[in-house]
């Protein structure tokens, strides 16, 4: 009996939440046709859409945290990686090799804490987060199915009273689960209405600590990988000078374009080469007096009160072959200024200065219109007189110690590779 009971209540439970999903259904059809009115509360419905909204956020930084913990594990596989294969060729015999083994092995455990104080800090912090939205999201759903029951049975209760044949037992009867109904739905409805914007208020506090404790955590491992790598810095110096004489010598860009000077000497070497049929002589070596143009200024006697003073190119047969914008760039270099230059006009420095150079590296100059430079020579960088002339990677300059001593461009001036220097002012 006891069973046939048990079955006969769950048949029965079964059956009324049947009914109510009907009556629901017939409630929502009739109030998307208009021929019922619906129970609106815009002050929670912006409650819904902000707790959507939130509920967006929060899962996008889930995602996204999840990302860069990810990408911190693999950084740590990385520099794993990189450190066993500095271990594996670093001699035995090498001065350092102790303690650039206990760097990697501090390194490695620097990484596994990181990602484990994110994980504690952060990632389970943001799951415990998102932890109570589920719950918040069923009973939303269910407030408005209450809601909907609600609306149903204030429908059914106005209908009967307004019926020209009342029955009073069938009225009693629709006040009484109108009241049930309009209970359960205001009880879920006012914790709800304090629920949403308390939950929605904590997502500032929640983004501030969570950022922070991101911030904090990556601050501090720089900071610890800083040291590392400084002291795996020191190590390498110190096998660097043991061993000198074998350190990777830093190599200059290759310069594509025709130089210069070399082209002005070809261009000289054909005006005066022998007629057709003769046996051409060989070209002079670099560097000797006739691979290199000899370049004259003659200044005009000192001109009468009112005349303007300044230095003139004299219009010889060996100068009138140059190319008219060398001239040109020449005399305007001569007199001064550089059109267009930041030095034109500065004494101390040479016309068209931009900025100072020093040299990282030792470099040897390959032809004789580049400069020669020790490790720390400070070099003063000016334009190319014709851009065109500038190869990739090269600059033109002079040497700030030969400027100082004889304040001539044409015998100081010399490209030099970018590379070899940096920047000090």
């Amino acid at each position: 009996m006891a069973e046939m009971g048990s079955k006969g209540v769950t048949a029965g439970k079964i059956a009324s939440n049947v009914q109510k999903k009907l009556t629901r259904a017939q409630e929502k059809v009739l109030q998307k046709l208009g021929k019922a009115d619906e129970t609106k509360d815009e002050q929670f419905e912006q409650c819904v859409q902000n707790f959507n909204k939130q509920l967006t956020e929060g899962t996008r930084l889930q995602k996204d945290l999840r990302t860069y913990l990810a990408s911190v594990k693999a950084m740590h596989e990385a520099s794993k990686k990189l450190n066993e294969c500095l271990q594996e060729v670093y001699e035995p015999d090498w001065p350092g090799r102790d303690e650039a083994n206990k760097i990697a092995e501090n390194n490695d455990l620097l990484w596994m804490d990181y990602h484990q104080k994110l994980v504690d800090q952060a990632l389970l912090t943001m799951d415990t987060y998102l932890g109570q939205f589920p719950d918040i999201k069923s009973r939303i759903a269910k407030r408005g199915r209450k809601l909907v029951d609600y609306d149903s049975a204030r429908h059914h209760y106005e209908s009967l009273q307004t019926a020209k044949k009342k029955d009073e037992v069938k009225i009693a009867k629709a006040e009484e689960e109108l009241i049930k109904a309009q209970k359960v739905f205001e009880e879920m409805n006012v914790d709800l209405q304090e629920e949403l914007p308390s939950l929605w208020n904590s997502r500032v506090g929640f983004y501030v600590n969570t950022f922070q404790s991101i911030a904090g955590l990556e601050e501090n491992f720089h900071k610890e990988m800083s040291k590392l790598n400084q002291n795996l810095n020191d190590v390498l110096v110190s096998l660097e000078k043991q061993h000198g004489s074998n350190t990777f010598a830093v190599k200059a860009q290759p310069r594509k374009k025709t130089k210069l000077f070399s082209r002005l000497r070809r261009k000289k070497n054909s005006d005066n080469a022998p007629a057709k049929g003769n046996k051409s002589p060989s070209p002079p070596p670099d560097g000797s007096p006739a691979a290199t143009p000899e370049i004259r200024v003659n200044h005009e006697p000192e001109p009468a009160s009112g005349a303007t003073p300044g230095a003139s190119i004299p219009k010889s047969p060996s100068q009138s072959s140059l190319p008219a914008v060398v001239v040109e760039t020449f005399s305007a270099t001569v007199n001064g200024t550089v059109e267009g230059s930041s030095g034109a006009g500065r004494l101390d420095l040479p016309p068209g200065f931009m900025f100072k150079v020093q040299a990282q590296h030792d470099y040897t100059a390959t032809d004789t219109d580049e400069l020669q430079l020790k490790a720390g020579d400070v070099v003063l960088v000016i334009p190319f007189q014709n851009p065109e002339e500038q190869d990739e990677g090269w600059l033109m300059g002079v040497k700030e110690s030969d400027w100082n001593q004889h304040k001539e461009l044409e015998k100081c001036r010399g490209v030099f590779p970018e590379n070899f220097t940096e920047r000090v002012q």
